[in-house]
């Protein structure tokens, strides 16, 4: 008996170890699914045959913050050419142009106003010199009493009318470009200025807002702000978001401001439209080569104005579509005019008044009777307040940190 239960022992003993091998077993990984690759982008037509960014093929779906279409301030990420929409030490003229109106008056100030200036002047200065000489005491001891001479005085009176308006045949040709209305299918980018920093919205794509802060130095940041790098752009120009455009595409710019006039200017772009409290300014304008361009305010608008950067990033029009999809914003149809409305800061609709109204949970929007009314917030409306806040900077909008 002792035997027979030493072996049933024995035998219970091995089925225990048996079964501590089943149940510590790491069960086979089933083989990877592949994941299918989004579809590429639409090529982009020639700047030459469409004026709009192709919309046809799929752009990734949703936006995620490590989406590889990102860089850490929220743009495709590009390298800067030390040679274009910068300035540069030393260097005397205006900064390359990279739209027609700012080809066309980059020639009219190299090959018209500068040769034309050049001429008065030497010119003046001859005759001046010639006067002092021919007319001086000792050479002309008994001065002339001349008191008109009919010949000098219609060349004097037609000469200047002349280069007046060879001047400005070019100039009016100049100014009515700049001012021309954006076609159908431009893209829509509205900047509003703050004290100090700007605010963009892009109403034709699904209201993505975007707000842009001053990068400062690393000796100027505090713990858990992004200080600027090279790659970011020069000193005082970086920002810590861009903006997006495509090129070859028309851009509609509309200004605006919320406290006082600042003015959004891009010296490659031949672009300065002022941003006037309770007013809407627009102007159009067409980017012909992909890159980084910067600008400043240029309108004195307080303390900080020499703090109020802008950073522009051109890209093709089907990387700008996929931009847009990774920020969570829809391309509109391909030929349909602006329709978004874009209201005054302050006024009914206007983004201030969504983002008071989504406070308290409700909504701002005129009736029929012109009457502000109260309702409340959908998931439709969650759109229209989605921003795109300063990245890597917590203390959010205007610059961060001061």
């Amino acid at each position: 008996m002792p035997k027979r239960m030493k072996a049933i022992a024995i035998a219970a003993g091995m089925g225990c170890v048996a079964l501590s091998g089943v149940a510590f077993a790491t069960p086979a990984a089933p083989p990877a699914t592949p994941t299918a690759a989004p579809a590429p982008q639409a090529a982009a037509e020639g700047a030459g045959v469409s004026n709009t960014a192709p919309t046809s093929a799929a752009a990734p779906a949703t936006a995620a913050p490590t989406s590889p279409l990102l860089a850490q301030d929220g743009a495709p990420a590009t390298t800067i050419d030390p040679n274009v929409g910068l300035p540069i030490d030393g260097r005397i003229g205006l900064q390359p142009q990279v739209t027609k109106n700012g080809e066309f008056a980059h020639w009219m100030h190299n090959d018209v106003l500068v040769p034309v200036i050049t001429v008065i002047c030497v010119l003046v200065l001859l005759l001046l010199a010639w006067v002092v000489f021919r007319y001086r005491r000792a050479a002309n001891p008994v001065p002339s009493k001349t008191s008109h001479n009919t010949l000098v005085e219609v060349l004097w009176t037609l000469g200047p009318v002349v280069v007046l308006v060879l001047i400005a045949i070019p100039s009016i040709g100049l100014l009515q470009a700049q001012f021309k209305p954006a076609p159908a299918g431009a893209v829509t980018l509205k900047a509003i200025g703050n004290q100090w920093y700007w605010t963009y919205q892009y109403p034709d794509h699904g209201g993505i807002e975007i707000t842009a802060n001053m990068l400062k130095e690393k000796d100027q940041v505090a713990p858990g702000e992004r200080a600027r790098t090279d790659a970011d752009g020069p000193r005082l120009l970086a920002v810590d978001n861009r903006i997006v455009l495509p090129v070859g595409v028309p851009i509609r710019l509309i200004t605006t401001s919320n406290d006082v006039i600042h003015s959004w200017a891009i010296p490659a772009f031949w672009m300065k439209l002022d941003a006037v409290p309770g007013r809407l300014n627009e102007t159009s304008f067409t980017i012909e080569k992909p890159g980084l361009y910067f600008g400043q305010c240029s309108e004195l608008c307080g303390a900080r104005h020499a703090f109020m950067p802008i950073a522009v990033q051109a890209v093709p029009p089907a990387q700008f579509a996929a931009w847009v999809a990774a920020k969570g914003g829809k391309m509109p149809g391909s030929a349909a005019p602006s329709a978004a409305v874009i209201p005054q800061p302050g006024a009914v609709g206007s983004a201030v008044m969504r983002e008071e109204a989504k406070d308290a949970r409700t909504i701002v929007g005129p009736d029929n009777s012109n009457e502000p009314a109260l309702r409340p917030v959908t998931d439709a409306d969650a759109s229209l307040l989605t921003t795109q806040g300063a990245t890597g900077n917590p203390a959010g909008a205007g610059n961060a940190g001061q």
